[in-house]
């Protein structure tokens, strides 16, 4: 990567110097006056900045800032004549990388200007990850209330199975199928697909041959080549079977033998075909009745829940409510590119005084609707559509990793890289090494993430 390096100081003789000096390493531009320099940053772009603190027409310190302002990522080190200890806490404060004091040594500058290479790359190898997480919709919760922090953190035990199957089970709405992504996301099968089917949806007729595939010519119209199944087609990763109480008897009895043996036939096939998949399943309903009154297999239920996670009502943990908003107000704010800024304390007290039957997916529907109709730069009641409420002082407040339009990204995307890190450890059993080329980074560079993510 060649890195473009801006040098502003006022004394000709430095700027002449160091841009010969550092002219092969870099692509080098001066300027000798803040105001010249600001002017010209946009143009410029530059990775490495050289600022010296005395300029003549304004104070380095705010130019630090106008270039903060317009370049988040330059890596800028100040140039003093006297370590000012006061001046240079304040440098760095405002997000100067490094000082050095003159006369400048050229060893003692090229190693600087390295530490703010390496830095740069850090900083880009991580941006990278981050957006990659953000393409690929890794999951990740908002959960403030105790009953929804419970459940993540069981979602973090069961993860590191590769087999075990775990019932989810909750009213409709309230994130199953994320559970289930994140269960995925965060197990050893996580290279491996995703494949979700929801059982309501499919004719009972078709179900069995959708899940375990047929061989070719096993019915009129099934073709000479066959159809795998998605059971073999979630090979080495997890299939979700959302509404598993509508799966009929006959298909009941042929997952509870791949349950128990690992193994199935196609429909119409004699060859045993054996694969290594992962099954979640998600139910709004009882199971347990449904095995009381015979139209579940007990045996099946049994196998399904070994592991049993409820997922609570959106009523049942109000806390999390004003953060769902504020999140699902930031998406649909950026998709819409609008500029909404927040909530009223009207609406923020309809939104916790509404009884969201439809949980999660209601209030998501609620506020893309709002978001998209409102022309306002806050959410009214009349943009929600419900009905207003008394407001209160007891609503809850923002917490500290939200912002009034959505969420703390930062704080988010932290969140989601610590993830991969803990993740790529775990599989490979504490070796850096191995975990660094699960992530695709230098050694060096996981050791230094590791630390600062402090896991």
């Amino acid at each position: 990567m060649n890195y473009s390096l801006l040098i502003i100081d006022d004394e000709e003789s430095i700027r002449d110097s160091l841009q010969m000096a550092l002219t092969r390493q870099y692509t080098v531009s001066v300027r000798a006056s803040g105001k010249e320099a600001l002017a010209d940053l946009e143009a410029l772009n530059p990775d490495l900045v050289l600022l010296d603190i005395g300029l003549p027409d304004m104070s380095g310190l705010d130019v630090l800032e106008g270039i903060r302002a317009q370049n988040a990522h330059a890596a800028i080190i100040m140039i003093t004549a006297f370590e000012d200890l006061d001046t240079v806490i304040t440098a760095m404060k405002r997000g100067a990388f490094d000082y050095l004091v003159k006369p400048l040594r050229m060893d003692t500058l090229k190693l600087c200007l390295e530490r703010a290479k390496s830095s740069i790359r850090l900083g880009k190898e991580v941006r990278d990850l981050q957006d990659k997480a953000l393409r690929e919709q890794i999951p990740f919760f908002v959960a403030q209330s105790e009953a929804l922090t419970d459940v993540v953190h069981m979602v973090g035990k069961i993860a590191i199975s590769p087999d075990t199957p775990v019932l989810i089970e909750g009213d409709t709405g309230t994130g199953k199928e994320l559970i289930a992504s994140a269960i995925h996301h965060r197990s050893p099968n996580f290279r491996g697909p995703l494949i979700t089917i929801n059982c309501a949806a499919m004719p009972t007729n078709l179900i069995e041959s959708e899940l375990f595939g047929y061989a070719p010519g096993a019915f009129s119209g099934a073709g000479r080549k066959g159809k795998l199944g998605l059971v073999e087609e979630a090979a080495g990763g997890t299939l979700f079977l959302d509404e598993i109480g509508e799966l009929p008897q006959s298909a009941q009895a042929k997952l509870l033998r791949f349950l128990q043996q690992g193994e199935f036939y196609a429909l119409g096939s004699t060859v045993k075909r054996t694969v290594r998949t992962r099954i979640l399943t998600a139910t709004n309903r009882n199971l347990e009745d449904m095995v009381n009154d015979g139209s579940f297999r007990q045996d099946l239920f049994y196998r399904l829940a070994v592991v049993r996670i409820r997922v609570p009502s959106l009523t049942s943990r109000k806390e999390d409510i004003l953060p769902l908003a504020r999140l699902f107000l930031y998406q649909y704010s950026e998709k819409f590119d609008k500029k909404i800024k927040g909530i009223t304390p009207r609406a923020a007290a309809a939104l916790l005084g509404h009884p969201w039957k439809g949980n999660v997916r209601e209030l998501r529907n609620i506020i893309e609707r709002a978001v998209l109709m409102a022309c306002g730069l806050e959410l009214d009641t009349p943009d929600l559509g419900l009905e207003p409420q008394c407001e209160s002082d007891t609503i809850p407040q923002a917490p500290a990793r939200l912002t009034p339009v959505g969420v703390d990204l930062p704080a988010v995307l932290h969140d989601l890289e610590r993830t991969y890190y803990e993740q790529a450890l775990a599989l490979a059993e504490g070796n850096e090494s191995q975990a660094a080329r699960l992530l695709n980074v230098s050694r060096d560079t996981f050791r230094y993430r590791r630390g600062k993510l402090g896991c």
